[in-house]
């Protein structure tokens, strides 16, 4: 859907997709390569019965339009589409750079792998990319980044009649889950990303039966990463809740090996790094005077609360990066996924300007 429209705009000089199932279109055929991404999968709207509109019509209500995926985040696929033509209808020039604009897929269930792909895979590398997820409009530069730890740990089994001739994992495993707790409160903070956090997310346990001791437990942890946090000291500080507890256990980051729509499998470790752009850094202020020059007013400057595609763009590859999108962080994922239909047309407006503003910017400060 998204192609053909890509194509009825007759903006583009290029359309295809690649092997992972990521959706690419190019205008222009300068020497800077610049990239717009928003991911287009979304995840699911639980129970249909809590929506105030159908969460598949796209309403339009209110100054919005209402949907699963409206927020978080499609909303910014049309902005980029018609970007480009309002770049051709203003015969801005394309001599210095091509723009792509990147719809990837599978963020919600693995953020960054399909950049992954695009960088390792497709060789692509471009000199900046624009995050669209969810900004409210502001410009943001960076966010925590995030883990996946799981944590498995063995017992002993006996009928449930006698629990004193084995070894619970489960009642194991729950002095090992006060400790991950625990272990949340003395997480480090810092001023501009906020607190590292780490919370159970998942928990479950094999046993012969239901009259059974179990003999294993597993917990998934959900590990949100602040300044300084990296996978090595992620995983030390949980082997040492688990020392606490008087447990042991086997403590791994998970790894991540799901087909993507296309069938391919692309594994990786779901480690997914903290980034953080500086306030002057060419990007983040061609993305200001963007602003500036468009609406007459100050941006807001600052950072994601969720993830983003980012993790990997910038936290893995280092491709400088900066965001801006339609709709705020707090509809993502709920049954009010919304956006505003004027945020639609100014983010239009903002990825047919900010190329030719960065360049400038580039230009002058070279």
């Amino acid at each position: 859907r998204i192609a053909a429209e890509m194509r009825s705009t007759k903006a583009f000089d290029r359309v295809w997709t690649d092997g992972f199932g990521n959706l690419f279109g190019q205008v222009g055929k300068g020497p800077r390569a610049i990239a717009i991404d928003a991911h287009v999968d979304t995840v699911g709207v639980g129970d249909r019965s809590e929506w105030k509109h159908d969460p598949y019509a796209g309403r339009v209500a209110s100054g919005r339009v209402w949907g699963r995926g409206a927020g978080d985040q499609e909303g910014a696929v049309a902005p980029m589409v018609y970007a480009a033509r309002i770049i051709r209808d203003l015969n801005i020039p394309l001599d210095e750079y091509s723009l792509y604009m990147v719809f990837t897929v599978q963020e919600e269930d693995c953020d960054g792998l399909c950049w992954q792909y695009i960088v390792r895979e497709d060789g692509f590398r471009p000199e900046v990319v624009v995050v669209t997820d969810s900004t409210d409009c502001r410009i943001l530069r960076g966010q925590r980044g995030r883990m996946e730890i799981g944590v498995t740990v063995k017992g002993r089994s006996c009928h449930g009649s006698m629990p004193h001739k084995g070894d619970n994992a489960v009642h194991k495993m729950a002095r090992v889950v006060s400790e991950i707790e625990a272990l949340n409160g003395r997480l480090a903070e810092d001023p501009f990303l906020g607190k590292g956090t780490v919370t159970v997310t998942y928990i479950n346990c094999k046993t012969p039966s239901l009259c059974a001791v179990p003999d294993e437990a597993f917990i998934h942890l959900d590990r949100r990463l602040t300044a300084g946090e990296t996978e090595a000291s992620a995983l030390r500080e949980v082997r040492d809740a688990v020392r606490r507890a008087g447990v042991k256990a086997r403590v791994e980051t998970r790894t991540y090996e799901r087909p993507s729509y296309t069938g391919l499998v692309y594994p990786t470790r779901s480690y997914f790094p903290t980034w953080v752009e500086r306030e002057d850094a060419p990007q983040v202020q061609a993305a200001a005077v963007t602003y500036r020059e468009l609406f007459r007013r100050r941006p807001r400057i600052g950072r994601w609360t969720f993830s983003t595609n980012g993790v990997s763009i910038n936290g893995m590859f280092g491709i400088p990066c900066v965001g801006f999108g339609p709709a705020e962080e707090s509809v993502a994922h709920t049954v009010n996924d919304s956006v505003a239909i004027e945020q639609l047309v100014q983010c239009a407006a903002f990825y047919a300007a900010f190329p030719s503003v960065y360049c400038d910017m580039k230009r002058r400060t070279n």
